[in-house]
């Protein structure tokens, strides 16, 4: 299997496309004429700002600036669209349930009522009919005879529908699956981390070099803010997302040593067609780029993202 995803990912980094069933992520919808003010406070980018057919990346925090969650925030005119990983959901559904009282705000589940395709690859937007815009951009269409939302990721785009139409989709889209571990492949060597893999409840968003992407320092007050902020203008993290040059392929969980102390352990671990074993972590910043760290039975050579 790993051999198959390995020549899948060589295809999709290069000239192809292929169709990620993504559909277990978790989905929901906010409506109401105070759902982007509502959501604003409790993620960490700027919601209100969006504009119908833009959307954005956010993190979801603890008290204390701790990531209880990411996701995707779409804004399609009719409602904010939102998914994240599915081990976020939960967090993401209490969160957004508990906050809502006293506004006019209507919360909506998604996940089993839509299927999320993903097409990655350098040729996606051609099997959509063209592009959707930069990451984020979206738009509704027409594909097979049902409605589908577009949206364009870093990657390809991806296509939402409702699960029952899902197979006349796949098939008017005409786009060979591929396994989702050659999409992994195409992510890690992007540098993008994932939650519940390399990222979790104990991380910061500046550990994982998540503040550009996700982080609003001109909004209005969110969860977790004020210990975003003292970190982002008066301190330094403790830890850093690095890459990994892996010797030889290790599991996700593996420690990772500099001398004889544990800086880190592996988070995604792929074998990459153009790089060979590599992976991402989160390493004590004293693991800076160029280092060798003991991984297992493995040499890690620790370096900048993306690879």
């Amino acid at each position: 299997m790993a051999a198959i995803a390995e020549v899948d990912a060589d295809r999709l980094l290069t000239e192809d496309v292929g169709l990620v069933d993504r559909s277990e992520r978790g989905k929901l919808a906010l409506t109401g004429p105070e759902a982007k003010a509502f959501l604003n406070g409790q993620v960490s980018n700027d919601v209100e700002a969006l504009e119908p057919g833009t959307g954005l990346y956010a993190a979801l925090l603890t008290n204390k600036g701790k990531m209880l969650g990411d996701l995707r925030v779409i804004d399609t005119g009719a409602e904010l669209w939102l998914d994240t990983e599915r081990v976020a959901l939960q967090a993401l559904f209490d969160t957004i349930r508990r906050g809502t009282v006293g506004w006019r705000v209507e919360l909506h589940k998604r996940t089993l009522q839509q299927a999320l395709l993903s097409l990655v690859g350098p040729r996606a937007t051609e099997a959509v009919g063209g592009p959707v815009g930069p990451e984020h951009a979206n738009r509704i269409t027409d594909i097979g005879g049902a409605q589908a939302l577009l949206i364009a990721t870093d990657a390809g785009v991806d296509v939402v529908c409702a699960t029952e139409e899902a197979a006349a989709v796949r098939a008017a889209l005409g786009v060979p699956e591929v396994p989702a571990a050659a999409a992994e492949v195409v992510r890690v060597e992007a540098g993008r981390p994932r939650y519940g893999i390399d990222l979790d409840d104990g991380t910061i968003p500046q550990e994982a070099g998540l503040n550009e992407r996700a982080v609003s320092f001109t909004k209005g007050c969110y969860v977790g803010q004020e210990t975003v902020a003292r970190l982002h203008y008066r301190g330094k993290p403790n830890r850093h997302l690095r890459g990994l040059r892996l010797s030889t392929a290790v599991a996700s969980g593996t420690p990772l040593t500099l001398g004889e102390r544990e800086v880190g352990r592996v988070g995604s671990s792929v074998v990459s067609p153009r790089h060979g074993p590599i992976g991402l972590a989160l390493v004590r910043r004293e693991a800076a780029p160029g280092d060798k760290l003991a991984a297992g039975n493995a040499t890690a050579t620790v370096v900048e993202l993306p690879f």
